[in-house]
């Protein structure tokens, strides 16, 4: 600041030096050794007069105000380092520094308003969650308390359904504290060497009665050897989980779902097949979303709670990984994701 005080002061003295010089060299009786020295003495009182003025009046002020703003940039950034300006104009200085400002403030104030407007949609789609089966379990208590209870086979068959509809409520709840836990940071991941292809053998036995009830066949690929990775065990166990049951939820009867493995120098990738429906490409860049359902109307009726692809996405991210998608509609879809192969298993 007291480089830029120093120019205007020194542009200023010259400039008055000029005009007092013009003004004497009109007089006639004025030698020029006589303008000399009338141009070097209001060259040095203009110069004196004008920097103090500049440095303890104007620019000391201006000074504050970039201490200011340095402050609040420090606050908001951290890191931020002060620059220092060397322009001939520090109030154009200070109102790019307020621009800047502004501008990185406007970013905050969209960002929360997008985190509101997201919060209140997850809000929505969570009650309307769970508002589902808790007036399918509600409709058919009063029922049997309205006099059904009498009947035994209906008493079975609407206590079964009540027990169906809260077994799906409890699933729904559970997903939820999993995806908020993960998301917070509560659940730590646990890595350790971990055999890819025995996890995905128990999820395919978890899963078999499920699929059956579909005539939905699992095929699982032997690989003929061991797929020790470096990952969570049991959060990859759970993603498996996921892809095969959404595979299945979204497969036809009759269908098929595959797992298979791509085995890499660094990197296996984990391939879970359907030859279900498929998913329109306008969609994929959404289906992790919680609560997504490309068809709302139908998605509901074949089973899951909408979280199943958000957990996989943010227990993926959580080893530095991601799932990718594949999909032809009416052919069916294809999730993968890379794990990072176990360090001696991998010919390192």
């Amino acid at each position: 600041m007291f480089n830029s005080a120093r120019t205007m002061a020194l542009l200023l003295a010259v400039l008055i030096a000029l005009v007092t010089v013009l003004f004497l060299s009109l007089v006639e009786d004025v030698s020029r050794t006589g303008l000399v020295v009338a141009a070097l003495i209001s060259f040095s009182v203009a110069y004196l007069l004008t920097f103090v003025v500049m440095e303890f009046v104007v620019f000391r002020e201006i000074n504050k105000i970039y201490k200011m703003l340095d402050k609040l940039k420090k606050k908001e950034l951290g890191g931020f380092k002060k620059e220092k300006s060397w322009s001939l104009n520090p109030l154009r200085d200070i109102n790019e520094q307020i621009i800047s400002f502004a501008v990185l403030k406007q970013r905050e104030i969209d960002e929360l308003k997008k985190l509101e407007a997201f919060r209140k949609e997850f809000v929505a789609d969570v009650s309307h969650e769970l508002k589902t089966p808790i007036f399918a379990a509600q409709g058919f208590v009063h029922t049997l308390l309205d006099g059904a209870i009498d009947d035994k086979n209906v008493r079975h068959k609407f206590l079964k359904k009540a027990a169906k509809s809260l077994d799906g409520l409890d699933i729904l709840v559970q997903d939820l504290l999993t995806l908020s836990q993960i998301e917070s940071g509560d659940i730590k991941m646990k890595f350790d060497m971990v055999d890819l292809w025995k996890i995905s053998a128990e999820v395919v036995e978890q899963l078999e009665e499920k699929a059956q009830k579909k005539e939905i066949r699992i095929k699982l690929q032997d690989p003929g050897q061991k797929l020790m990775v470096y990952a969570d065990g049991q959060r990859i166990s759970q993603v498996i989980t996921n892809l095969v049951s959404n595979g299945i939820n979204y497969t036809p009867d009759g269908g098929e779902v595959s797992v298979y493995f791509d085995i890499g120098k660094k990197n296996i990738t984990t391939y879970v097949k359907d030859t279900g429906e498929g998913i329109p490409k306008e969609h994929l860049h959404r289906i992790f979303e919680r609560f997504y359902r490309v068809d709302k109307s139908r998605s509901r009726e074949k089973g899951g709670t909408g979280l199943g692809l958000a957990i996989v996405k943010h227990i993926l991210e959580g080893h530095n990984t991601k799932a990718d998608v594949e999909s032809t509609v009416g052919k069916g879809s294809i999730f993968s994701f890379k794990l990072q192969r176990f360090k001696g298993e991998a010919g390192e």
